[in-house]
């Protein structure tokens, strides 16, 4: 167990450190014209020189970049080039935000596609071409307009639930709640039923292996097969699955996070690119990698648990 954790921290290191390399060279060779983005259009070239200087863009490429992970490894990503707020604390800030409206689509995604699933796949008929049909509809339909559509139906015409904001938990447990059910809705329409459709699949292959006829024909109840063996087999590739859910929703939630003024990473990145403000789009790209590391090794742990043969793989 303990050479199979310490092979998944290694790639994770590995991808953190390439991915931000790779993100590094590409935002940090088009700031050109950044200085006089930041001065305005009147600036003289004697000051937007100086600003160049100031920032450090006027040093080699690789002397900027070496600088830049020696202060990252230490968690200092620099402060914004508009703002001038640490990095850090501008992250801190919307790091919660983000994480409370993913973390709880990932929890619905997870409850709801198992149940739909497992239940496609045991039963099939009109349930298993229902679920079918949903995903083919929640997959083509774009989240943003799914949540425009909320936004018109509940919150405008019928005025249920508040249409843009963010409560935070410690202030108002029930505002919280109000202020994320239709976020988290438009975020896991189209995975949860997308989701259903692969666990569907995966139980159907698990229920279809001797081992289960033979636990049938000792006199097992159903429920005994499906839940207690077959679904532990299964559960590996829904694990994969989830956890490519959640990275599916972190992308997401760039989108929805604008469209109900949501203060999160989401709305951070999409004004950080506007402005072409580096240091704080680095600092995501670092944030958004570790937190697709620690959940990716989560569920290859959870994975590794529940089916063992998982650690040899």
């Amino acid at each position: 167990m303990i050479s199979f954790l310490a092979r998944r921290l290694l790639s994770g290191v590995a991808l953190i450190f390439v991915i931000s390399t790779i993100t590094y060279l590409l935002v940090y060779s088009s700031t050109g014209e950044v200085a006089r983005n930041i001065l305005g259009e009147s600036a003289t070239a004697e000051q937007v020189a100086e600003k160049t200087a100031q920032l450090g863009l006027d040093r080699p490429l690789l002397t900027q970049f070496i600088d830049w992970l020696g202060n990252a490894l230490t968690g200092d990503f620099g402060v914004s080039w508009f703002s001038s707020e640490p990095v850090t604390s501008a992250l801190a800030a919307r790091i919660p935000v983000t994480l409370s409206m993913v973390i709880t689509a990932v929890v619905v995604t997870a409850i709801l596609s198992t149940i739909l699933g497992i239940s496609a796949a045991v039963r099939g008929g009109w349930l298993d071409r229902v679920i079918q049909f949903v995903s083919v509809i929640g997959f083509s339909l774009p989240n943003f307009w799914v949540a425009l559509m909320l936004v018109l139906t509940f919150a405008i015409s019928f005025s249920w639930l508040p249409a843009t904001g963010y409560v935070p938990f410690e202030e108002s447990p029930i505002g919280w709640a109000a202020t994320l059910m239709l976020p988290v809705t438009a975020l896991v329409l189209g995975g949860i039923a997308s989701a259903a459709q692969q666990i569907r699949g995966a139980t159907i292959d698990v229920l279809r292996q001797d081992y289960v006829r033979t636990l049938r024909a000792r006199g097992l109840s159903e429920g005994s097969v499906i839940y207690r063996h077959a679904l532990r087999n299964a559960a590996s590739p829904a694990l994969t699955v989830l956890s490519l859910q959640f990275i599916a929703l972190l992308g997401g939630a760039v989108v929805i996070e604008r469209v109900f003024a949501i203060p999160g990473l989401g709305s951070l990145t999409v004004n950080a690119a506007l402005l072409g403000d580096v240091p704080i789009l680095m600092g995501i790209v670092v944030v958004m990698v570790v937190l697709v590391v620690i959940v990716n090794l989560i569920i290859d742990i959870a994975a590794g648990w529940v089916n063992p043969k998982v650690r040899v793989q």
